[in-house]
C-alpha cells in the first residue's frame, strides 16, 4: 500500500482492523514524506535505517532504530530517509477518519526526494 499518495514515498504491507491500521512500511533512501497532517493519531517505531523527522514545528532531528515517534491528530509532521540507506518502520494509525492526509502546502505534488537522488532507481 502507498501510505501517503501525493506527499510521501512510504509503502508496504498493512493490516486493517475496525479502527486501527498497522503496517511494516519502508522509504527508499533519500525519499520520504513532505510536511503533512491527517486527522488520525499515529505511532512510528523505526526498525532499520536513519531518517530525519519533525513534529509540530519542533526542530528537525535524526532518528534511527529503536526510536518511537508519536504523532497527534492534525499536527504537521514529516519523516524522510537519509540519503545513504532505506528506512523501515512499524506503524499504528487510527482509522476512524480514513487513511489519507494532506500536504501542509495544500498540494499533492508527490513525495519528498532529496536533491541528487534518482528516485527511479530501485
Amino acid at each position: 500500500m502507498d501510505a501517503g499518495v501525493g506527499y510521501s514515498s512510504a509503502e508496504g504491507p498493512v493490516v486493517e482492523g475496525e479502527r486501527i491500521q498497522v503496517g511494516l512500511i519502508s522509504m527508499k533512501r533519500g525519499t520520504g514524506a513532505r510536511a503533512h497532517t491527517h486527522p488520525n493519531e499515529q505511532w512510528i517505531y523505526l526498525m532499520k535505517g536513519k531518517g530525519r523527522a519533525s513534529v509540530d514545528g519542533q526542530p528537525e532531528r535524526v532518528v534511527g532504530p529503536g526510536t518511537l515517534i508519536y504523532l497527534p491528530a492534525n499536527i504537521v509532521h514529516y519523516m524522510q530517509a537519509l540519503p545513504d540507506e532505506d528506512v523501515v518502520f512499524f506503524t499504528c494509525k487510527d482509522m476512524s477518519h480514513g487513511i489519507m492526509g494532506m500536504a501542509a502546502d495544500g498540494t499533492m505534488a508527490g513525495p519528498y526526494i532529496d536533491p541528487g537522488i534518482d528516485a527511479s532507481k530501485k
